[in-house]
């Protein structure tokens, strides 16, 4: 008798402990699933042999992964390995050190990780040590002499909820994504801000470029204007070649005082973007001169930014 009320026993704890330890690894609401998204696995166009694809799909596929392993998209290199140009190199490397939206995303990501920490600290036990020491001193007392007494007081606690129903776990689990939704944004952020300062570069070196052009087909103009006003003072041209000269050189300083405009705006549109007063912005390699690929590469319209060497994305 005594042995079966200790089996009875024992089985009773044990289903306790199970039951305990399916409570614990019960979660609130269903594991989160990715949704399945049709991707294709390389850019429309990078293979040449369309007819070779449709009619060998197995091998078809062995040859656009060894093609997208050779030759990488431009959207996963980084903007210093893309942009060769000294100049523009170091506008990028002001303008994430002084943007404003950059520095509000990175501090959101410090925040989410923080958040992170502290959502995850709940699931762990919290213990508290104290003490305290009293010293007191009490004076004679006819023939009792003064005495002193020291005396001192260690306490501690510790305490845990169980996490039976997930509740800290799946709490862990947003503040995990929310920490990834923030780190996403802060490279969009990044991004964003490198592509516009690239493209506003490029275009301000555009301008240069057709000023340069536009200054030396005015001087040519004006020098055609001598020559006709030349000729017709020998009676070879006649006054409307002269005013037909005088048109053609009006018409080519207003395209170099319309240029010097757009100059100056796009100055201004840089400045702004590496933080700074509306000043005259330095310039690097020209236009001729700015390293390019022989071809477009795939994914030439995405630029992956990365962090910039010694430079802390967080």
């Amino acid at each position: 008798m005594t042995r079966t009320r200790s089996l009875l026993y024992y089985f009773s704890l044990l289903a306790f402990l199970l039951f305990v330890a399916g409570l614990t690894g019960c979660a609130v609401g269903p594991n989160y699933k990715r949704p399945t998204v049709d991707i294709p696995g390389m850019y429309r166009g990078a293979t040449d042999d369309f007819s070779k694809t449709e009619a060998q799909p197995e091998q078809n596929k062995a040859e656009q992964a060894k093609t997208a392993s050779a030759a990488p998209s431009l959207g996963d290199e980084k903007w210093w390995e893309v942009f060769q140009d000294p100049q523009l190199q170091k506008f990028i490397r002001t303008a994430l050190k002084n943007n404003y939206d950059v520095r509000i995303a990175a501090t959101r990501v410090l925040q989410a990780q923080a958040q992170l920490g502290i959502t995850r600290a709940d699931q762990l036990p919290s213990v508290s040590v104290g003490g305290e020491v009293f010293n007191e001193r009490s004076p004679a007392v006819g023939p009792i002499p003064s005495y002193q007494v020291t005396e001192g007081e260690v306490y501690g606690s510790a305490s845990w909820n169980l996490d039976f129903w997930g509740k800290y776990r799946r709490a862990t689990e947003a503040a995990r994504a929310n920490l990834l939704s923030y780190q996403l944004a802060q490279e969009e952020v990044i991004a964003t801000l490198v592509a516009d300062l690239a493209t506003s570069y490029f275009q301000l070196r555009e301008l240069d470029l057709e000023l340069e052009i536009s200054k030396r087909t005015l001087d040519k103009r004006r020098e055609s204007l001598r020559l006709t006003q030349t000729l017709e003072q020998h009676g070879i041209d006649s006054l409307s070649d002269v005013r037909e000269a005088e048109e053609l050189v009006y018409t080519v300083a207003t395209t170099v005082t319309d240029l010097e405009r757009q100059i100056a705006q796009q100055e201004n549109a840089i400045s702004i973007l590496l933080g700074s007063n509306p000043a005259d912005v330095s310039r690097g390699l020209t236009l001729t001169e700015q390293p390019h690929p022989p071809e477009v590469p795939r994914g030439a319209s995405l630029v992956a930014v990365g962090a910039a060497p010694g430079h802390s994305r967080s």
